[in-house]
């Protein structure tokens, strides 16, 4: 899956993607417990986006409005199979207006 999305990232975030994988599999025993964490501006429709996308894998998902309530904090405790299957699921959301992955 990941190679569909190659073709629109840019070099940065392919070499990005590219390191996560190697360290995901070389640190990491799968399937695997794995943390997301983002950070998104407080619009329900995106957190709803985001929770949609772990929907039916038993994911854990805790949410946390900023002091302003600006932003919003999004964690998702999930069980993976793959280090590829982590990044695809970043890859996954990252268009989620204002995501910003942790």
């Amino acid at each position: 899956m990941l190679f569909q999305y190659e073709m629109m990232m840019d070099k940065k975030t392919e070499d990005f993607y590219a390191r996560l994988k190697e360290e995901l599999t070389n640190s990491t025993l799968w399937p695997s417990e794995y943390l997301y964490k983002f950070i998104m501006p407080s619009d329900v429709h995106s957190i709803a986006k985001v929770e949609a996308a772990f929907n039916d894998m038993g994911a854990v998902i805790t949410t946390q409005q900023s002091k302003t309530g600006k932003f919003t904090s999004v964690s998702i405790s999930v069980t993976m199979a793959s280090a590829q299957s982590v990044i695809d699921k970043y890859i996954e959301v990252s268009d989620i207006e204002g995501i910003i992955s942790l």
